[in-house]
Order: C-alpha cells, then structure tokens, then sequence
C-alpha cells in the first residue's frame, strides 16, 4: 500500500535546470522536494560537458607539449596515456561535485529522493510513495539521439566515454556538429586516428570563417568526409556508398529530449520535446518543464535560466525567458564561442575579421600564426552589433561580455572608454569592440 505525503512543490530531475529551479525555490522560503534516479547534476556533469571538460584539460596539455617540441623549446619522451586512470579520477571529481550539489540544496531545507518517479494530475510516485503537490517541474533532460542506421547498436555513444578501459587505435565519429566536433579533437589529441563522417555539411550552423579556421587549424589531423550516405555501421567500421571506414564507431548525432515521462500529462511535439510558454508552463495547470526536456537550445546556462524562470513562477514571482541574442560555444584546442542572433543578413551590415592578438595561452601561437580569430557583424552608423564570433583562449569571456552589451542595448561607445582590461585577459575583446569604431 502507497503512503501519502503532502509537498508543495516538486522536481523531476536534478541536472541544471532542475538543480537551479530548487535553489531559487529554497532561497524564496518553499517546499520543495527534488527527485533525480541516477546521480544529482545531470547530464552535464556526469556524461557531458564536465567530462568532455576534464579530458579537454588533458588533450590541452598533450597539445601544448607537442607544440613546444615543435618549436625546440623542451625536448623529452612521449608521454604515456593512462586513460583508465583518466576515468577513474574524472569519477572521484564526480563525487566530490555532487556532494557539493546536494549540500547546497538541503542547506535551503530542501529534500532530495533518489528514485525513479512516474508523473501524474496532482502527484507523483517514487520509491513507493505518493507526493501530492501545488507545483511540478519536469527536468529530465536529453538523451543521446540515436540515428536509424543499420548496426547502430555497434556505436559508442557519450555516456561510453567514460565506459572505455583504453583508447581506440582508429575512431569514426558519425555527425557533424558541435559534440561530434568536441570528440574528435579530444581523441584525436589522444593520438587516435580519427574520421569525421557526416551525412550533410560538417558544422553547418558555424560561421564560415570559424569554420574554416577549425577545419584548417584545429582540425587538422582529423579527416572530415562530408554529404556522406551512410548505409551500415558494424563493430569495426562504417559502410558508406563510396567508401569503408575503419575503425570504432561513435554515434555523435545528438540530443533527444526525456520526455517519456510526461506523454499521458502534457503536449508534447513531433521531436519529443515538451511544449511549453515563455514562463516554462506546459499544458498542465501548475506543471511546468525545463531543460534540455524542452527540445529547445540544449546548453547548460539556457538550462540554468529555465530553471530560475520556472522555480520564480512555481513561488508566484511572474518571470519570463529571453533567447534572444544568447552566447554558445565549444571547446578543441582553442575555445569556439559566437552569439547566435537568429537573423538573416542585414542591409547595412559590415562585418570585421581580424587575427587575435598574443595574450593568456596564445604567445607561443603567434610562431605558428594560428592565434586565432574574432568576427563581428555590425552597423556602422548605428554601431549596433548583429552578430559576433572568436576563437581564442578567452573568447568564452569576450563573447559572453559581448552579448550582455548586446541583451542590455549598453551604450558601446561609453562601455569602450570607461571598460578596463586585466591585461592581457581581455586584449581580444577590447581589439573587436574597438573595430566598430574606425568604421
């Protein structure tokens, strides 16, 4: 026999969003109990961007060595990678950050439940137990997307990464965006032989000057075969029309939203995603969702945001979210950031390519001339900016600091001479912003 107990509000899933939504809820003075089935962070922390962080850390440091070899600065043997020792510390890492989430939480009185929950009209069951509740918020997250190929189930996938006991001599990777890049650099900084095969354009969202500079310069020990049709994966290769690759698949194709959980309860589209309001409410009174569940741009600070907008709702404080003008980016060798406008080419526009000057990480670059590069598309009467774009150590600053002065309308001319660099952290951005100026 089920047990009741009464809650106000109640969370399903503890990544980003969810995490974020019952902190806000906690500051504010509510009930709030948190359910998550597997481990507290989602899938951020324990399958994705923290992990693709971690090993991104390591490929860095192989790469600079390589690097400095290169240019006779040190000389000394290769060294040896230990990729389970890798793993294991990335897990113990793991541990420590989850106890950290979960303090933070249950410092606010809120109460976290491991299980795995099934949502209903005003309650949800977990380990045997019937919550009622004033509020829901569905953050189950995404999956990895898993293309109808013949022989997918021979592919790793990225919850696998961390599931390898050593590194694959030969690797293909199938897709063409920003995950399937992010894995190819790592493992092939690792020193594996890497394919890229996509079945269209290879990072067809990206600039394509950015593009250019990742394929040339970042890229350029991977092999990137576009507009490929593929026909078969097996345990060792992948069969296209014209061509055999060898090696281990890895499916990187990807993200669908975990939304079984709410089919009978609220709408849900024709990806999966659940359909939800610029508040984060669903079709449901007093059900809301965030997150990747949501189908919408799938990074962790747009997860983040969700879930403050939803927590201040579900406490009564209207709140609303503004994807407008919002910064993304990835990490290889260098980091790759650019704010995505959702606009078409303006009349007026001017754009403005420059090479990124010596600063943080990037002295040693200049030798090899591939420092990087910042773009901006501006108007140069008005000196709006439509759109930017780097590739630099610092461009995941420079970027961010961009769209805030683009969301806020900041008045660029008086942030240009009042801003003062810590030098030389920031030299690239200031060189950008000061671009508009000298048109």
């Amino acid at each position: 026999m089920n047990s009741k107990s009464k809650t106000k509000n109640i969370i399903v899933g503890s990544g980003p969003a969810g995490r974020l939504a019952a902190l806000e809820l906690g500051i504010l003075g509510k009930d709030v109990t948190l359910i998550e089935k597997n481990y507290i962070g989602g899938n951020c922390l324990n399958e994705g961007c923290m992990v693709l962080c971690a090993l991104s850390d390591i490929a860095i440091f192989l790469n600079n060595k390589r690097r400095y070899e290169n240019l006779g600065l040190v000389k000394g043997e290769d060294f040896e990678i230990f990729y389970d020792n890798i793993v294991n510390e990335i897990r113990k890492t793991q541990e420590i950050i989850r106890k950290i989430h979960t303090n933070e939480n249950q410092s606010h009185g809120n109460v976290i439940i491991h299980g795995k929950a099934e949502i209903f009209e005003e309650t949800v069951l977990v380990n045997g137990e019937t919550l009622e509740y004033d509020n829901l918020l569905i953050a189950t997250g995404s999956k990895p997307f898993v293309a109808d190929i013949k022989g997918k189930e021979y592919s790793l996938l990225s919850p696998d990464i961390l599931k390898l006991s050593r590194l694959p001599e030969k690797l293909n990777v199938i897709g063409g965006g920003a995950i399937a890049t992010e894995i190819s650099s790592l493992f092939s900084s690792f020193g594996c032989d890497v394919n890229i095969i996509v079945r269209g354009e290879f990072l067809k969202e990206i600039d394509d000057d950015l593009r250019n500079f990742i394929v040339k310069k970042l890229l350029s020990d991977v092999k990137v075969n576009q507009n490929q049709n593929i026909l078969e994966i097996k345990k060792n290769r992948v069969v296209c029309e014209e061509d055999k690759f060898v090696g281990t698949p890895f499916l990187a194709t990807g993200r669908s939203p975990n939304s079984e959980i709410a089919k009978n309860l609220v709408n849900i589209d024709d990806s999966g995603a659940i359909i939800v309001d610029n508040m984060m409410k669903t079709s449901a009174n007093n059900v809301y969702a965030a997150g990747d569940v949501t189908g919408g741009m799938n990074l962790t600070p747009v997860a983040r945001m969700e879930g403050i907008v939803a927590g201040r709702n579900m406490a009564g404080y209207s709140n609303f979210m503004d994807y407008k003008k919002i910064p993304q980016g990835f990490g290889l060798d260098l980091s790759i950031d650019f704010i995505q406008n959702n606009q078409s080419k303006h009349d007026d526009e001017k754009e403005v390519l420059i090479p990124v000057p010596a600063g943080p990480g990037n002295f040693w670059r200049v030798l090899t001339k591939d420092t990087g590069i910042s773009k901006i598309k501006f108007n140069p009467k008005t000196r709006e900016i439509y759109w930017a774009g780097a590739i630099s150590p610092s461009s995941v600053s420079d970027i961010a600091y961009i769209s805030y002065l683009m969301r806020t309308k900041h008045d660029m001319e008086e942030f240009y001479e009042e801003f003062i660099e810590i030098h030389p952290s920031t030299d690239a951005f200031h060189s950008l912003i000061s671009k508009i100026y000298e048109h």
